[in-house]
């Protein structure tokens, strides 16, 4: 059985700017790896207009950093994973945590749904207005 991906872009607050979420099989994956308070990736980041997203999965392995704690990555770390895709699957493996963390299960993706939520979150830039 195949994990699933949803992301959600969230509007800037008094901290962090425009930031995205991953929610995989139902559950948040960034809060749960960086602590209370951290953060997502920021829009800009992951979601480049005129470039292609680091979270797009090829056949070449990519370490991607999908967040941070509140005390900032510099400090305790990032969270990030290796994105790739082998065959019809896209797999997120190696996760690396900020200090004190757990890291989160390996997830395998259908391809095709992943690379659907990845288009629906590029396509829809909102967000586009507060940056």
């Amino acid at each position: 059985m195949f994990d699933r991906l949803e992301i959600s872009v969230l509007p800037p607050g008094p901290r962090f700017g425009v930031h995205l979420r991953f929610w995989v099989n139902g559950e948040e994956v960034v809060a749960g790896a960086v602590g209370e308070g951290g953060c997502g990736p920021l829009a800009n980041d992951v979601l480049p207009a005129g470039r292609r997203s680091p979270l797009r999965a090829t056949g070449v392995p990519r370490r991607v950093e999908l967040g941070e704690p509140v005390c900032t990555g510099g400090c305790c770390g990032f969270l990030s994973v290796v994105v790739q895709r082998i065959g019809d699957i896209v797999q997120w493996s190696d996760w690396r945590v900020p200090s004190l963390e757990d890291p989160p299960l390996e997830f395998h993706f259908e391809a095709c749904q992943y690379d659907a939520e990845l288009a629906r979150v590029e396509a829809d830039r909102w967000w586009r207005i507060y940056t």
